[in-house]
């Protein structure tokens, strides 16, 4: 099925359409009868496949989120182009495994986020929250996402980690690199939007890849030296807990563990912040419901602020076997997208899904990935990072306010604020 270029998930353009233009496009895609099937860019260096079928339904998304032993986050789950080996040594980590290599690198990091660990961390959380809200207000007024959103989960994972303070801005910096996208800003690379069908250039790709790999590697060789060091005197950080022990990570995998965790929790975090700002700030009957009974409301507005934004825009399957889903047939080799952007605005799941509130319940959103082996494994600290950041806004500056439009990310991966000015 051929669809119009507006409605091509694949060309960049697309992506740097306001937020309601392209919430509508995925409106009309849900509409049709089969999932759409689109072609995938041509990138320099990069393995160019036929294309892949874009999911944009929840009831898809959920069914193909739970049936891991035929939608396959191998060979990647974070990359629509196969990903080489050369990208793979940083970022191929537990996010594009099956069973049984998921299952072993799961069950050993899961020991960062037991009950007995979060609860210790809830001080650790409040004290960073303090900290960052306190140079926010010596600095005035200025960016939100790189005064605070940005400085929470940064700070709270590389605490976790064991990497000193001197280290947080690098880790920052890198971060940003490796979510750059298509963004030319934290990339390097510069897309002609006026010209969708034009390639990239080789020259262009080249050096956002080698940023990438700069970035994937600093990342990397700061936690192997980390763990080098806590092999031979562990401090009972997690780092310590995850190169010791029966069952450990290797250099390699605390590496690839560690670029997971700093980005997939800045991503969720640092965005749902932002956008919760912005959201609560252009609906102010929500900001005073919240505000009204804070401890009794935060829980589902964190859920709404999740579902409504959608931080994380998609993740990639590959189908191991044919197989037919909800009357469309799918052929061992094929690619899908589950694009959870989509399914959170589904109109068949959720009531009026383009009003922000707070108190819908109940509220199946995806906004942590669908139900299964993958579903996101910091769910409950970036949920407790989120409430514990606007319990401090809103007791230290309670007439916060976002002022102007965000400057959001150019991307297809991640729904991105990357700037975001604000008053109080």
């Amino acid at each position: 099925m051929t669809v119009d270029a507006d409605l091509d998930l694949s060309r960049i353009p697309f992506w740097a359409l306001p937020q309601a233009r392209r919430h509508e496009a995925f409106r009309r895609l849900r509409r049709l009868d089969r999932p759409v099937f689109l072609a995938e860019n041509k990138i320099p260096f990069l393995p160019q496949g036929a294309g892949y079928y874009a999911l944009v339904r929840h009831a898809d998304v959920t069914e193909a989120s739970r049936n891991a032993g035929v939608f396959s986050s191998e060979p990647t789950a974070n990359s629509i182009p196969d990903m080489p080996r050369w990208l793979a040594v940083y970022f191929g980590s537990m996010i594009n495994m099956d069973d049984p290599r998921h299952a072993r690198l799961r069950r050993i990091v899961s020991r960062a986020f037991t009950p007995r660990i979060l609860a210790k961390m809830e001080e650790d959380l409040q004290r960073a929250a303090e900290e960052i809200v306190s140079r926010a207000m010596e600095e005035g007024p200025g960016d939100f996402v790189t005064q605070i959103a940005a400085r929470l989960p940064v700070q709270v994972i590389c605490d976790m980690m064991g990497i000193p303070p001197k280290f947080h801005d690098v880790v920052l910096r890198r971060t940003n690199t490796i979510l750059a996208n298509a963004d030319s800003e934290y990339s390097g690379i510069e897309v002609d939007l006026s010209r969708p069908d034009a390639p990239m250039s080789r020259w262009t790709t080249a050096r956002g890849l080698a940023a990438l790999l700069r970035a994937g590697h600093g990342l990397s060789s700061l936690a192997r030296h980390l763990a080098h060091e806590r092999r031979r005197r562990p401090t009972g950080d997690l780092t310590s807990l995850l190169v010791n022990g029966e069952e450990r990570l290797t250099s390699q995998e605390l590496g690839s563990f560690f670029i997971l965790l700093v980005v997939a929790g800045s991503e969720t975090t640092r965005n749902a912040i932002a956008h919760g700002l912005k959201l609560l700030t252009d609906n102010p009957g929500q900001r005073a419901l919240l505000t009204a009974d804070f401890e009794g409301r935060i829980a589902g507005a964190v859920e709404e602020i999740v579902r409504y934004c959608s931080p994380v825009i998609q993740f990639r399957r590959t189908v191991t076997r044919d197989h037919t889903m909800n009357g469309q047939d799918y052929r061992r080799g094929d690619k899908v997208l589950l694009f959870y952007t989509s399914a959170n605005r589904d109109e068949a799941v959720f009531d009026d899904p383009d009003v922000f509130d707070i108190t819908r319940s109940p509220n199946p959103h995806v906004g942590f990935g669908g139900p299964g082996p993958h579903y996101c494994l910091g769910a409950h600290l970036a949920r407790r990072e989120i409430t514990v950041m606007f319990r401090e806004l809103f007791t230290r500056m309670p007439e916060i306010r976002s002022e102007g439009e965000p400057s959001y990310l150019l991307s297809n991966f991640i729904n991105g604020v990357k700037h975001l000015g604000y008053r109080y």
